[in-house]
């Protein structure tokens, strides 16, 4: 057996087998471009590692809509909780979870396929978001940042309209690239939650308050845990755009009630 290298990284103390690995632990969220365009190539390139993602059964359930309209983007960046970041983006995709498109394909074969159900949407939303993340990782090779924007999910009868959106496609997620500002290099990665907080053996474990607080701990940083789960409660699970996202998933989740 052929043991991997490891090396370790003297700014974060991580140790590190190869250069993929190496642009994982690094990716984080950009929101702040410079104005360098992405080259078409690279875009390409980015699409193609997309589709070659993993995927359920081979059926690949998703359809990526490159966003290129300006105005489209503007409204976008609007209705997505008012990130005028998103009109910025050098490279806008749209990762739609897609039922519809193998429904059709089984009733024109006179297949009498049933309807779509909560199942069939699940399974295409991760393939949708393996897809995405596969995205994200081959722009970050090429020193390419990116953001997630979930509130796509939001205000369903606005996205619905804007982008043509038919009965059993869902919008799992925005991505928005760009080479990102020198800043944006340098800002330290958001802490993750310690390993011991998240991999556990064989079945889910009991976790306890203690526990509990103890592992805010890695995002509360200096903050004392339960004051920070107040504001953080407040600013993010009470808000109003989790209230509107819980209600338009709703929404979506109607038409696959078989």
């Amino acid at each position: 057996m052929i043991k991997a290298k490891r090396k370790t990284d003297l700014k974060t103390g991580i140790n590190v087998m190869n250069e993929i690995l190496r642009q994982l632990y690094d990716r984080k969220s950009v929101r702040v471009y410079t104005e360098q365009a992405i080259e078409e190539e690279i875009v390409q390139e980015i699409l193609r590692a997309a589709v070659m993602a993993p995927t359920a059964g081979n059926q690949q359930l998703y359809t990526i809509l490159r966003i290129t309209d300006p105005s489209l983007l503007e409204k976008l960046a609007d209705t997505c909780d008012h990130q005028p970041f998103i009109a910025k983006g050098k490279l806008v995709l749209l990762f739609c979870a897609d039922c519809r498109k193998w429904y059709e394909a089984f009733r024109i074969a006179g297949c009498e396929p049933r309807h779509p159900g909560a199942g069939d949407l699940l399974i295409a939303v991760n393939d949708a978001l393996i897809a995405a993340q596969n995205a994200v990782v081959a722009a970050q090779s090429y020193g390419i940042g990116s953001c997630y924007i979930g509130d796509i999910m939001e205000n369903i009868e606005i996205h619905r309209d804007l982008l043509g959106l038919p009965d059993y496609v869902f919008p799992a997620a925005l991505l928005v690239f760009g080479y990102p500002t020198e800043q944006q290099k340098e800002r330290k990665k958001p802490e993750r939650f310690a390993m011991e907080h998240i991999v556990f053996e064989n079945r889910y474990p009991y976790i306890g308050e203690a526990e509990l607080l103890e592992m805010m701990k890695n995002k509360s940083g200096k903050e004392e845990p339960v004051s920070w789960l107040q504001a953080f409660c407040r600013r993010k699970y009470n808000s109003d755009f989790a209230r509107e996202l819980t209600r338009s998933v709703g929404k979506y989740l109607e038409q696959f009630k078989e």
